[in-house]
């Protein structure tokens, strides 16, 4: 018995709620299965006793069914949150474990034209998700083809701040991105339920993105831009293994405290051998109604780190409050800067200058 014609059992074990099976809901891992004997872990959020556990009655008797007469299943206690959470994640593993389905995907490895951006920072706050957002937007203005991964699995804001509700549909056992603004789009946000926070250690988090860049049904791309979370950990470890090849944008304030955070996040794209485009500086003065420029938090701390680590000033991005920003598109608020305003100028410079790379 292998560990493929156990699955194929379990496929038939369904929740009578879901109507999925419990591979599905991601309730069975760790199986192992040879010629002696069959051992596998159950995980459920609710059992009194080791004999009243969902579906292990069921799995008892397909087992034994299937001629399966030696096997052993361990029971593991989880939470709410976390059966949900694996529930979202075996809908991704579901696909990527049925070849057929992803013969006809378009791989994002596979495309040879498609150029990957990472957009990071040493510290949250700083706006990354903002450039990720309006630089993906002015490229596909620009005529280009574009996607977004919002990497920041803890931090997960694209799809909020484009307002999308609805949810990446699922097509011959694969997942589409969601396409709004003419850009597609993936996030951890649209496989979280009620906004919960997002409880996962490393492998979890590299699987995740993992199948976010193999195992979704992409079309055709000129350039992928990846929200990257803060700092330099698991995540940004995980992409060095996952996309051999990209580019990266450092985002920083102006205070000397991001700016130095920042640094480890640059010198880690050159320590890895990754193209750095060069560093941004959002949140660098506010303009009031006189003309007046207010530093907020501080000066040049953007150019100091773009001369550290020795790569190009993209440039300054201001503050804008919602206020003014309704006065320049009064319909309503958007994270999208307008073509005519300054930072709208700035973003569409850099966009023309990725091009041109």
């Amino acid at each position: 018995m292998t560990k493929d014609e156990i699955e194929k059992i379990l496929q038939d074990i369904r929740d009578t709620d879901s109507d999925k099976s419990i591979l599905e809901k991601g309730l069975i891992r760790d199986i192992v299965a040879n010629s002696n004997m069959v051992a596998l872990t159950l995980l459920t959020s609710n059992y009194e006793n080791k004999q009243t556990v969902p579906y292990k009655k069921e799995i008892e008797n397909e087992l034994t069914k299937a001629g399966v007469h030696n096997f052993h299943i361990r029971i593991k206690l989880i939470n709410e949150q976390e059966q949900q959470l694996r529930t979202d994640q075996a809908q991704f593993s579901q696909t990527s474990g049925k070849k057929s389905a992803l013969l006809n995907n378009t791989s994002l490895l596979g495309q040879p034209a498609l150029k990957f951006i990472a957009i990071a920072s040493g510290k949250g706050g700083v706006g990354k998700s903002t450039i990720t957002l309006n630089l993906a937007a002015a490229l596909n203005k620009a005529g280009k083809r574009v996607g977004i991964i919002d990497a920041d699995i803890y931090g997960f804001s694209i799809p909020n701040m484009l307002g999308i509700k609805q949810k990446p549909k699922s097509l011959n056992n694969s997942i589409t991105p969601v396409e709004s603004n003419g850009m597609h789009i993936m996030s951890t946000d649209f496989f979280v339920k009620d906004n919960n926070p997002v409880i996962w250690r490393g492998p979890r988090l590299g699987k995740m993105l993992s199948t976010f860049v193999n195992n979704v049904e992409w079309p055709v791309l000129d350039y992928m831009i990846i929200d990257m979370p803060p700092g330099t950990g698991d995540i940004a470890l995980s992409l060095q293994s996952i996309v051999p090849e990209y580019s990266e944008i450092i985002v920083t304030t102006p205070a000397s405290t991001a700016s130095e955070v920042a640094a480890r996040a640059g010198a880690m794209a050159i320590q890895t051998k990754h193209h750095l485009i060069g560093v941004i500086e959002n949140m660098s003065f506010f303009e009031d109604n006189s003309g007046q420029k207010h530093y907020l938090f501080g000066r040049n701390g953007g150019i100091q780190l773009a001369k550290k680590l020795q790569t190009q000033f993209l440039g300054q991005l201001e503050i804008i409050s919602p206020e003014q920003m309704k006065e320049i598109t009064p319909s309503h608020f958007s994270p999208i800067f307008p073509s005519e305003s300054r930072n709208g100028d700035m973003i569409s410079s850099l966009a023309d200058h990725i091009i041109r790379l």
